[in-house]
């Protein structure tokens, strides 16, 4: 259960549109190092992911009575995506458009992808302070931080790889109403399996 809550959370918060995603798949539509876009993402998202997990454990360990108050800030964070989420398919605000692409040498390619994993707050706020602080409060939360891996690893590999289907399929709204809207019932329902955790 851990495994599967890990890759439904995890991929519920990396497929969002954002610099990295628009980057990613221009990138990967101009061929240009594909598998040096993927694998710097994928890996950047997995040590955050396990770094947030295994500190979020320690210090649920050494200070028990912080663990309410990161169960209540993971809560309402979740609620606040959710609605987000949902508001989004309502408006049908959503739409990745990627822009034209040119290719460059590797060394640059992976640079820059590391610029943009690394240095988007929002990356932070995903797998180091959400992922890391449910995770912890998980049954099982190295079988939680696996799953939420596997989520990053699966959504990079397509939009990588499959990235002329997916643009064409991530450029229409009533697609993207539908993402948002399970986007939207998974972050309630993690939101909701979160609170009956004791």
């Amino acid at each position: 259960m851990s495994f599967l809550s890990g890759i439904g959370l995890g991929l519920s918060l990396i497929v969002a549109i954002g610099a990295q995603n628009i980057w990613v798949l221009s990138q990967s539509m101009a061929g240009a190092n594909r598998l040096i876009v993927a694998g710097t993402c994928m890996l950047c998202d997995v040590f955050l992911i396990v770094i947030g997990v295994f500190a979020a454990q320690r210090i649920n360990a050494a200070i028990p009575s912080i663990e309410p108050f990161l169960k209540w800030g993971g809560i309402l964070l979740l609620s606040y995506l959710a609605i987000g989420a949902f508001k989004r398919a309502w408006d049908g605000s959503s739409g990745l458009h990627a822009s034209g692409a040119t290719k460059q040498a590797w060394q640059k390619t992976f640079l820059t992808a590391l610029a943009i994993s690394l240095l988007n707050p929002h990356v932070y706020l995903d797998t180091v302070i959400l992922l890391g602080n449910i995770g912890a409060m998980q049954a099982e939360p190295k079988w939680f931080a696996a799953g939420a891996c596997v989520g990053s690893v699966l959504w990079f590999s397509c939009l990588s790889f499959f990235a002329p289907k997916l643009n064409i399929m991530l450029t229409s709204v009533a697609r993207w109403r539908a993402f948002d809207t399970v986007i939207g019932l998974i972050l309630a329902f993690v939101a909701i399996q979160l609170y009956f955790i004791a």
